[in-house]
């Protein structure tokens, strides 16, 4: 790789952290509940937006950018188990399971919906 598109990865990269902190915030903010919305929907937007990204033709390097840098850092694994986790020692089995149940099948369901807004471009 070259040091230019390892230099894309570390900007685009950064790009994609302050978007889910802005998105994450702005959400959980807006719903005013215990239940992690704010990641809900990140991770919902994330899953649709790499849908997206590997519908189209890109180039090896724009998908890695685009997929790796931007969503990648963008959508957060560890915090979504993190907070069911939480969930689970407050003793909120519920929705815990629901957190994890919706981030699983909207995540597949919204990534198809990527894929399929890519291939009618």
């Amino acid at each position: 790789m070259n040091v230019a598109l390892w230099a894309g990865v570390f900007v685009i990269g950064g790009f994609g952290s302050v978007a889910r902190f802005v998105v994450d915030r702005a959400v959980g903010r807006w719903a005013a509940r215990p239940f992690p919305f704010g990641t809900l929907a990140v991770n919902l937007s994330g899953a649709a937006l790499l849908g997206l990204v590997t519908g189209l033709a890109l180039s090896h390097e724009a998908a890695l950018l685009a997929g790796t840098a931007l969503i990648g850092a963008y959508t957060t694994f560890s915090t979504w188990m993190l907070e069911t986790q939480r969930l689970t020692e407050e003793r909120r089995a519920w929705p815990a399971v629901a957190n994890l149940v919706l981030s699983v099948i909207l995540g597949v369901a919204a990534a198809m919906l990527g894929q399929w807004i890519a291939s009618m471009l």
